[in-house]
């Protein structure tokens, strides 16, 4: 007897449209909303899904954060529901620009957090692209 069968993880892309202002890069953005899962299959055919865990990614600076799991459950069943900042969780900080609070456009390096103003392709500091 021949047993095809595994444990895999998988991605769905939400369909969830809003434009927002980042709060981490201060540009306009979407909000990306995907669901990640791991599921059995046999005979490459999915038979059930667990762990599963919604992320929302700013289409402006690439920040992650992890969405509240009853507003990502709402969302995967085709609801509607606005996404506030108290559902979203700081994953992944975003390694575009952001504005420093005093009206200057400031680059945040992603590995040693060095901020600079100036338009740098790589960190000054430790050579990190930005």
């Amino acid at each position: 007897m021949i047993f095809i069968g595994g444990i895999s993880q998988g991605q769905k892309i939400l369909d969830y449209v809003k434009t927002v202002i980042c709060d981490r890069c201060g540009r306009y953005g979407r909000f990306q909303v995907v669901m990640t899962y791991m599921y059995f299959s046999f005979f490459f055919i999915p038979l059930f899904k667990w762990n599963r865990k919604y992320y929302v990614k700013m289409s402006c600076c690439g920040t992650v954060y992890e969405l509240d799991p009853e507003v990502g459950k709402i969302l995967a069943r085709g609801g509607q529901v606005d996404i506030e900042q108290k559902d979203l969780t700081l994953v992944q900080e975003g390694n575009g620009r952001y504005d420093n609070g005093f009206g200057n456009r400031v680059k945040k390096c992603p590995n040693c957090g060095y901020e600079t103003q100036e338009d740098f392709e790589l960190c000054p500091k430790c050579g990190t692209r930005f």
